[in-house]
């Protein structure tokens, strides 16, 4: 069974920066693609970036590609979203989650099973 914890989350200034973690325990993270998603209050979730289980292959959602960088460190079994030039309605509670499979293919959310149980963030002046 595959757990997902999240950290990194923070408040911080229009502008300013945060990295999330995503660490992965149980069995075989490395079998796994990790999508990052968030969900701001009284709006539906939101898929941000995909990541295949060698890192070899990443991708973002428009609202985030330029801004936001995925990576992750097998060897740590931990996953990171890189947060750049944060903006107001960045503001939400980011999540992590995984699905088996090498690649990202189709990583809507419904498409994964396992979830972290989230980190807040937040951007205000």
């Amino acid at each position: 069974q595959l757990q997902l914890v999240e950290s990194g989350g923070g408040v911080v200034h229009p502008g300013g920066s945060l990295r999330l973690s995503c660490e992965a325990s149980g069995r075989r993270p490395d079998a796994y693609s990790i999508g990052w998603f968030r969900q701001a209050p009284g709006k539906e979730r939101e898929g941000l970036s995909c990541i295949s289980s060698d890192g070899g292959r990443s991708h973002y959602s428009d609202s985030v590609r330029g801004r936001f960088t995925v990576s992750r460190d097998n060897a740590k079994n931990t996953i990171y979203l890189q947060m750049n030039d944060l903006q107001s309605e960045d503001t939400a509670v980011y999540y992590c989650a995984a699905k088996l499979g090498i690649l990202c293919l189709n990583w809507d959310a419904p498409n994964f099973h396992v979830w972290g149980q989230g980190t807040q963030a937040t951007v205000s002046s």
